[in-house]
């Protein structure tokens, strides 16, 4: 597990480090991110969930991970009733606790569990960022601090919509279902386009992590984000358990529960109003964090089973 780890961490500093370097220029970061989010990572989604076998994937799995994240979204609501968060620090929070970063999830799996374990997160990531979006878009936008330049009440399903990691899983399933057959030439060019993707992501959210202004906030950023890292895995571990799934399902389940919360989280709470600072800490501290964390609840699932 840990020699499965050490590449990620690898390609997180490397990030960290050339942006730290100024390796590149930061319109040369939002250009590699964006053709990562656009086009590399989505092409990847397409060609794992065309080739998965979807009828084979126990209907308890979808559930674990539709209830963990819908649980932990609503225990992020508690910001604003117990801490007396101002509003638009909610929906950081929330979106904190129900979005994932598929890359790493992605590349631990494979490594671990090979061509298997890869299809199978991309089948979870199918059932999790259609939600996660959904709940992002809508805690950012009723939270918001209502500056202008805000995004209109009416965007949520415009966003979700637009948005290219959901519209390659609906590609990706619908190719799966009708078993519809690809040219060579199409195989390819997704085979092409899907290679860089793990890396590429995973350098650039470690570009993305930054420490700036966090001292402030450190005691709430550091608690929200062992809250993300530790309970979400466990409740979808639990709920996995209870839906007796086999110990396989159940790693994944926590593979993809205990990964930090998406890098391009950032860019859509400064997009619909929220916190972005308090956004752009949360990823932060995650990324680093589960370092750590990721094995440990990897480990504590596999003593369990």
């Amino acid at each position: 597990m840990i020699q499965a780890l050490l590449p990620i961490i690898v390609l997180l500093v490397l990030g960290y480090a050339c942006r730290q370097t100024r390796f590149l220029p930061d319109a040369g970061w939002r250009a590699l991110e964006r053709i990562s989010y656009y086009i590399f990572f989505p092409a990847l989604i397409v060609k794992v969930l065309q080739g998965a076998d979807l009828s084979s994937v126990p209907i308890g799995f979808i559930l674990a991970l539709l209830a963990a994240q819908l649980i932990l979204g609503g225990i992020g609501l508690l910001a604003l009733a117990f801490e007396r968060s101002s509003r638009d620090a909610v929906g950081p929070i929330v979106q904190s606790n129900v979005r994932w970063n598929t890359f790493v999830a992605l590349a631990m799996s494979e490594t671990l569990f090979g061509a298997p374990g890869l299809a199978l997160v991309a089948i979870a990531a199918a059932v999790l960022i259609p939600l996660a979006n959904l709940i992002s878009v809508t805690a950012l936008l009723h939270f918001s601090n209502g500056d202008e330049g805000q995004a209109p009440r009416g965007s949520i399903l415009v966003s979700l919509v637009k948005n290219p990691l959901l519209m390659a899983c609906v590609i990706g399933i619908a190719l799966s279902l009708t078993q519809l057959p690809l040219p060579a030439v199409a195989l390819d060019t997704l085979d092409l386009l899907s290679r860089p993707a793990i890396a590429l992501g995973l350098v650039t959210a470690g570009a993305a992590v930054t420490f700036k202004s966090i001292s402030s906030r450190l005691g709430r950023t550091l608690s929200w984000s062992l809250v993300r890292l530790i309970l979400l895995p466990v409740v979808g571990f639990g709920l996995g358990t209870v839906l007796g799934l086999e110990a396989f399902y159940l790693t994944i389940i926590v593979i993809c529960c205990a990964t930090p919360t998406a890098v391009n989280g950032y860019i859509l709470a400064k997009e619909l109003g929220g916190d972005a600072a308090l956004a752009a800490n949360l990823i932060s501290i995650q990324t680093v964090l589960s370092a750590v964390t990721l094995p440990l609840m990897i480990w504590l699932a596999e003593i369990w089973l």
